[in-house]
Parts: structure tokens; C-alpha cells; sequence
């Protein structure tokens, strides 16, 4: 943890814990960072579903290009914390409404899922002569075997409901450049400027470029074959974040050199990425307190105030979240201080449920007591916006981020 976390989660009371602390002065160098290690010719779009937080999205601003917004609710979210930023519309259940209202808002990149949705934004389109687009066809491609079979997860590759097959891609292709047909009159406005291919998540970087490049050459292909001038290939999100080794980072200067070499193959695309957790992730901290710590069959337990209904991270990926111990020496009651004594313990929160779980048998735990402070990191992405916040009505945390104004 940084310095002015462990300042700031030691000053606060008792009852105001448990709370989600930001540090964006580390979250803007970070990804001042990885914007500096990417070629010109790349833009940096953040996935704001990874943590929608506004003083998130607003520290986010100087580093990146836009946001990658995939509901109604996001895109009106987003545009009220960073007004001036551009957007991207995705993901695959574009309602008609949201598709009016991303219009309206002035949203002018689509990243396109299905034959009906393009037939719903044309539709939508008509009604509104001064409204106009720029559409990625976002498609699954095949990759070659085994590139994605250790992914945590994968959204193509394989059967998924996101995206086009590529055979329907190029039907959507076909359609948005040909003036005879049923999207004609459109095509001033509707514009098709490439391919949107985000695959899988948990991928290092040189399986990011090995995808990457099958990625670029399928759309390069595909532009030729259908006469429309490649402008933009979006290689997606989804870079590395170990839980089990916090200080394993995903290599961006790597990444960004392999980019570069891409770029001088293939001259004339700008290329976009869209990374979420791989940017917030280590900016967040999730800090509660020990509340009991009892012995069950030989084993130590510390129930901590909170649970997987603030942090469900843990539980939705199956491994034991990070964390570090803050001490707290007073203790201000007459009866024994219940302790860990067995050398490692597993953290749980406060829900009736075998499943709330934070982390298993840590050995980080060793020696932690009652009262004791817990700061689980790697908490910035995928962590409250994620959990299931009403199981047993527990109140909420408090938020608290740290250098919000620079």
C-alpha cells in the first residue's frame, strides 16, 4: 500500500470502516505511464465498467483518448464525470433506446454486435439527418488453437454471445458498402471504419500481441476484399492482472514495442486498446477491521467487518485477495484479545453464507488479532461496482479518494 493509504485508513474510526480508498495520484502516474508506452498510432480508450467511480474516470482524463461505455446507464454516467471525453458505444444487448439515446448524446463510435442492431442504429439514424456514426464491427474471431485456453476469460474464440461470426461480419461489411443497398442513402452517415475484436481478458503481453496481429491482418483482409479504406482495428482490453503476485505487472513497454512493429506492417490504421483492470486495479484499497477471531476444527478464522458484498472479486474469480495487515495496539476491553495462534487464518466476512470468503488459509495472517486492520489491495476494478451490495442489508462503505484534485 502507499504511505498516504496507510496514513489515512489509520486515522479513521472504527465505524468508519469498511471503505474503498483511492490513491489517484498513483492511479494518474500509472497510467501516465502506459500511455507513454504506447506508440502515437495507438489510442487508449479506458473500459469504464471496470470501475465507474467519477473522481476515477475524471484523474483517468489526462491519460487516455475515451471511454468504452457498454449501457444506458454508463453512457449517461460517463458523460456527466468527463463531459469532453469521447466515447465508444459497446456491448451486446443494445437496447433501442439506449441506441437513441447514445445518438442523442453525441456518441460517435459504435462498436457493433449483431446484422440487428446495424439494422436498428440505420433505423434510428433516419430519424435524425444531422446524426452520424462511425461503426467497428465488433467480431469473434477464431484464433489459433490453444492461444486462449488459459484465459480467465474468454469472450471469442470460441461460442460466446458477443460480437459477429466472421462470416456474418462480412455480410454487415457488404451492406455498409454497397450504395444499392437497404443502408444506401445512409452511408455518408453511416460509416464503416473497421473492426472491434476484444477476445479474452488475462492475456501477458506477448499473447496480446500474437492475438493483436491475427486481429489487424483478418480486418486488413477483410477491407480489401470489400473496397472500404481500413481506418481503425480496436484490439480490445483485457491485459494481465495477477492477484496472486501484486508486484507482477503487465509489461506495457514490451507491449508497446511489439504495437509499433504491427503498425510499421500495416501503415495506415490507427489501432486502439481498451484496458479497465489492468489500469485501476492497483490504485484501490478495500480497508476493514477484524472483528472476531475464533478456532473451527483446528483452523483460525478472522471475521472481518464487510464481505463479498462490498469485494465479491475474490469469490467471482476463485482466488484469495491480497492484502496486508495495519496493527492496531489498544485494546480497551477486560477480556482476552482473541488472536490467530495456528500461524495463517482465513479471512471471512459477515454474510450467512460459506461462500464469503476474502481469502483462504493466508499466511499473512499470522499473529493478526481482533481490532486489527485489513487492507486488501488490488481492489480498484471489479470490486464494489461488481458485488451484490443488498444481501443482509450490512451498510454500505465509505469511499475516500485521496489527492482527487491533483
Amino acid at each position: 500500500m502507499t504511505d498516504a493509504v496507510r496514513r489515512h485508513v489509520a486515522a479513521l474510526a472504527p465505524e468508519a470502516l469498511p471503505a474503498y480508498v483511492y490513491d489517484l495520484a498513483a492511479l494518474r502516474a500509472h497510467a501516465a505511464a502506459v500511455r507513454a508506452a504506447l506508440p502515437a498510432r495507438v489510442e487508449l480508450y479506458y473500459a469504464a465498467k471496470a470501475n465507474p467511480e467519477a473522481p476515477v474516470l475524471a484523474a483517468l482524463r489526462a491519460a487516455v483518448d475515451g471511454y468504452e461505455v457498454s449501457s444506458g446507464g454508463e453512457l449517461a454516467h460517463v458523460r456527466q464525470a468527463v463531459p469532453d471525453a469521447p466515447l465508444a458505444f459497446g456491448g451486446p444487448g443494445k437496447t433501442p433506446a439506449e441506441i437513441v439515446a447514445a445518438l442523442d448524446a453525441g456518441v460517435h463510435r459504435w462498436h457493433v454486435e449483431s446484422e440487428q442492431e446495424l439494422y436498428r442504429l440505420a433505423a434510428a439514424l433516419t430519424d435524425r439527418p444531422d446524426a452520424a456514426v462511425d461503426v467497428l464491427l465488433r467480431v469473434n474471431l477464431p484464433v489459433g488453437a490453444g492461444a486462449l485456453d488459459t484465459v480467465a476469460l474468454a469472450m471469442g474464440g470460441r461460442p460466446t454471445p458477443f460480437g459477429l461470426d466472421p462470416d456474418r461480419a462480412e455480410a454487415c461489411a457488404r451492406l455498409l458498402t454497397d450504395p444499392a443497398g437497404p443502408f444506401g442513402p445512409l452511408l455518408p452517415r453511416l460509416r464503416l471504419r473497421g473492426v472491434h475484436a476484444h477476445l479474452a481478458s488475462g492475456l501477458a503481453a506477448a499473447e496480446q500481441l500474437a492475438v493483436a496481429g491475427q486481429i489487424v491482418e483478418w480486418s486488413a483482409r477483410t477491407a480489401r476484399r470489400h473496397g472500404f479504406a481500413l481506418a481503425e482495428v480496436n484490439v480490445g482490453g483485457g491485459m494481465a492482472v495477477d492477484y496472486a503476485d501484486p508486484r507482477a505487472r503487465f509489461d506495457w513497454t514490451a507491449f508497446g514495442e511489439g504495437l509499433a512493429k504491427l503498425l510499421e506492417r500495416h501503415p495506415g490504421p490507427i489501432l486502439r486498446i481498451e484496458p479497465g483492470r489492468a489500469l485501476t486495479a492497483y490504485c484501490g484499497w478495500y480497508a476493514t477491521e477484524v472483528l472476531d477471531v475464533k478456532q473451527s476444527h483446528g483452523e483460525d478464522f478472522a471475521v472481518v467487518r464487510g464481505g463479498t458484498h462490498h469485494l465479491r472479486t475474490p469469490a467471482t474469480r476463485g482466488h484469495d485477495q491480497p492484502f496486508a495487515v495495519l496493527p492496531v495496539d489498544a485494546w480497551p476491553h477486560p477480556w482476552p484479545r482473541p488472536a490467530v495462534t495456528t500461524g495463517r487464518a482465513t479471512l471471512a466476512g459477515q454474510l450467512c453464507t460459506p461462500k464469503d470468503v476474502l481469502a483462504h488459509a493466508a499466511p499473512a495472517a499470522r499473529g493478526l488479532r481482533t481490532a486489527d486492520r485489513v487492507l486488501f489491495a488490488m481492489a480498484g476494478a471489479y470490486a464494489w461496482n461488481i458485488s451484490h451490495h443488498e444481501f443482509l442489508m450490512h451498510p454500505r462503505p465509505g469511499f475516500h479518494y485521496l489527492g482527487e484534485d491533483g
